[in-house]
This record gives C-alpha cells, sequence and structure tokens, in this order.
C-alpha cells in the first residue's frame, strides 16, 4: 500500500512539473515578445522581427500540412497571399464604408479569405496525398499565381492592391502607424495563432492526423475517412496562413503577385523543414533562421539563395530531423549526464567544419563575382576573385576541411554512441 501510494506521489510530481515546465515555457516566450522591442528599439530591428513573426505563424501553418498530416504542398503560399487581398480589400472596404472594425480584427478576415479558397478547393485536392497532392498543389498554386496578373479588379494586376492602416478606426488611442505598435499586433496573433495551433495538435483530430500521416490504410480500418481526417488539416492550415498574409499585408500596406508565387511557397517549406517537421517548436526556429538569413545575405551577396540550397541539402542529408531534431537528440544526453562527454569532440570539429564552410563560400563568391571582379571580403580578409590564390585558397579550405572535419565527426560519432549508451543504461534512452 505504501509503495502504490508512493509511485502515485511521485507520478503526480513528475506531472506537476512537467505543466510547469510547459506553462513556463510559453511565459517564457511571451515575456520575450514584449521584452524584445525595449531592447531592440531600432526601426531595422522592429521591421526584422516583425517579419520573423509573421513568417513563424506561416510555417506553423505549413507543418499542419507536411509534419502532422504528411502533406507536402508546393502551393501553400496560395492562402498566404489570398488572405492578403483579403485583408487589403477588407481596409478599403471599412475606410470606404466607415464601418467600426478597427485594424487588430483584420487579419481575421485574412484568414477567412485563406479558408475560403481551401474550402473550395481542398475537396478534391485532398483525395490522395503523397506525389498527387503534391503535383496538383504546385498547379494550383500556379495557375492563382498567373491569374493574379489577369484578374485586375481582385488582384489589381502587377502593381497590386495597397491599402492604409492608419486611416481605420483607432483602439486604445493606437493608430498603428509606427512600426512599434504594429510589431505588437503581430506578436499578439503570433502568440494567438500559436496557442491555437498547439491546442489543435492535441485534439483528437490532431491525433487522427497524425495516424493519417503514418498510416491512412489502418486509420480507415478503424472506420475514419483518411480523406475527411486531410481535408479538415488543409482548411485549418489555409486559415491560418491567411492569416499570416493579412499580417503581412498590415506590415506593408500592399499585397501583390510576390505573395502567391513559389518562391514564396519555397520559403515556407524550406522554414519547416530545415527547422523540423517532428516538433512543434521546429518551423518556429526554421521561421527564424531562415528569415534572419534572407534579410542578412540579400545586403551580402548575390548568390544568396544558393546558400539557402545548400543549406536545405545540408539538413535533408545529415539531420532530415531538422534543427529542432538535432537538439532534442541531446536532451536524454542531459537528462542522464552524458552530455560533457561529447562536448570535447564538438570543440575538436568546430575548427575544420568552419574551414570546409569558409571554403564553400569563398568558391561561390570566387564563381559569383568573377566576371565583375568585385572583391571578396571573409571575415575581414580580403581576396581577388580572379586571383589564382584566391582559387588555390578555395580548393586548399574545401578538401582539407572536408578530410579533417569528416575524421572529427567520426570521433563525435563514437563519443556519442558512448554517451548514449551510458544514458540507455540508465534508462533515459529509449
Amino acid at each position: 500500500m505504501t509503495k502504490a501510494t508512493n509511485s502515485t506521489s511521485k507520478a503526480g510530481a513528475d506531472t506537476s512539473s512537467g505543466s510547469l515546465r510547459f506553462y513556463g515555457v510559453w511565459l517564457i516566450g511571451i515575456v520575450a515578445l514584449i521584452v524584445l522591442p525595449m531592447i531592440f528599439s531600432s526601426g531595422g530591428s522592429l521591421t526584422s522581427f516583425s517579419l520573423i513573426g509573421i513568417a513563424i505563424v506561416f510555417a506553423l501553418s505549413y507543418n499542419i500540412l507536411l509534419g502532422q498530416t504528411g502533406l507536402l504542398s508546393f502551393g501553400h503560399a496560395v492562402h498566404y497571399g489570398l488572405g492578403g487581398f483579403a485583408a487589403c480589400h477588407m481596409m478599403n472596404a471599412v475606410v470606404s464604408h466607415g464601418w467600426p472594425i478597427p485594424l487588430p480584427f483584420i487579419p481575421l478576415f485574412g484568414g477567412l479569405g485563406g479558408l475560403v479558397f481551401a474550402v473550395i478547393i481542398g475537396w478534391v485536392m485532398t483525395k490522395r496525398a503523397g506525389t498527387v497532392f503534391a503535383m496538383i498543389s504546385l498547379g494550383i498554386g500556379e495557375l492563382v499565381a498567373s491569374s493574379s496578373l489577369i484578374l485586375r479588379s481582385v488582384f489589381g494586376g502587377e502593381s497590386g492592391i495597397t491599402t492604409d492602416r492608419t486611416a481605420l478606426p483607432k483602439m486604445f488611442g493606437w493608430s498603428f502607424g509606427p512600426q512599434l505598435q504594429v510589431y505588437y499586433l503581430i506578436a499578439f496573433w503570433l502568440v494567438l495563432s500559436a496557442i491555437a495551433m498547439y491546442a489543435l495538435t492535441r485534439t483528437p483530430l490532431g491525433r487522427i492526423c497524425n495516424a493519417v500521416r503514418d498510416n491512412p490504410e489502418r486509420v480507415q480500418f478503424i472506420g475514419y475517412d483518411p480523406h475527411v481526417v486531410r481535408y479538415l488539416a488543409f482548411c485549418f492550415a489555409g486559415f491560418f496562413a491567411g492569416v499570416a498574409g493579412g499580417l503581412a499585408a498590415i506590415n506593408f500596406e500592399i499585397a501583390n503577385s510576390a505573395y502567391l508565387g513559389a518562391i514564396q511557397s519555397g520559403f515556407v517549406l524550406f522554414s519547416t523543414f530545415i527547422g523540423g517537421t517532428a516538433y512543434f517548436f521546429g518551423p518556429i526556429l526554421g521561421a527564424i533562421l531562415v528569415t534572419y538569413l534572407q534579410l542578412g545575405l540579400a545586403n551580402l551577396t548575390s548568390a544568396w539563395q544558393l546558400y539557402f540550397g545548400i543549406i536545405f541539402i545540408g539538413i535533408v542529408m545529415f539531420s532530415p530531423g531538422g534543427i529542432a531534431g538535432l537538439v532534442m537528440m541531446h536532451r536524454p544526453l542531459v537528462r542522464a549526464g552524458t552530455l560533457w562527454t561529447v562536448i570535447p569532440s564538438y570543440l575538436v570539429a568546430v575548427v575544420p567544419t568552419l574551414a570546409l564552410a569558409c571554403g564553400v563560400i569563398l568558391s561561390i563568391e570566387t564563381v559569383a563575382r568573377y566576371s565583375g571582379g568585385e572583391p571578396i571580403d571573409l571575415f575581414g580578409i580580403g581576396f581577388k576573385p580572379t586571383s589564382p590564390v584566391t582559387w588555390v585558397a578555395a580548393v586548399v579550405l574545401v578538401i582539407g576541411g572536408a578530410f579533417v572535419a569528416r575524421l572529427s565527426w567520426r570521433r563525435i560519432a563514437e563519443a556519442w554512441d558512448r554517451a548514449a549508451t551510458v544514458a540507455r543504461d540508465r534508462g533515459y534512452l529509449a
């Protein structure tokens, strides 16, 4: 009786501790969103934070399809773009008709714009999964993107639809003219959308979406229709993508054909996959990284899209679980106290890995700038793309860095196996 009571008390304590950690993570995230503008108050920082917030909502909506339901879409930007256009049209209608709808409610209409299209087209698209769904989504995406240049009354042609967010009724005295106010509006919808999407993953619908992803035949055997499940997931993803599009329309005060294009769909695919689809926070990490790299690399090099491709290929080859998968791999080692045995191997591998990365960067920039002869500044060291020394340095860094890095990675694998074995013996690794 005493043993049973102690076991029950221990289980209750573990549950309570887990709940505290869960709510603590969300609380830390909310506090961080509030405090960030107080630390980084420049206009560029606020703009970057706003774009990252929009990208996070967009990536989380895409993960409803890819991570939760196993639907690879190449046209998710359609819902994002239609949400942006719906938000712009709604803002203009509010101004022209004098409706008492303040700006914070506009993203909801963007979500409805993405949802309506998902409801109309989703039933046919979700009849099949896999390659068929991916190709249909690509075709639908290109069809809508090309139609945006034809249906000028709806999409405004090449110039798009413009609006003025400050013309809407004020709320709590905020006109949403300053970027700081726009940032807090985006942060509010980010928290609201993230909570809603996380709650969706914990519902029976979210669980059955996971089952459809893993084994649709078994789901059908137990009485559920995988087609209906995929359709519902598609509608939810379309709604939250439309919310992200509405936030983008508010931030830029314009919606154009770029919102609907394949580049936007590729952006959210990169963000979600690089971050990791197996964990809820994976797309968040991916959206932060990809948006930050896009803003930073675009100002440094003309070949920034090539770097995205290399990063994507590297993640697919060496870490299919994404950044979140890499992070969560270390959790059992941390709990077992064996992570410190792997850290020295990590430190040894840093130098050759950085050398390999520098060699790849130098090779790309040398080829990209060879015809123009623009100088290359690699971490404070100048190189001339037409100089043979630059080519030799790039080859040495790539070949030498790859050789030494491979040896150091083998050492990491050996140290990891030893640490994982100890963690497994202590009951922390399944």
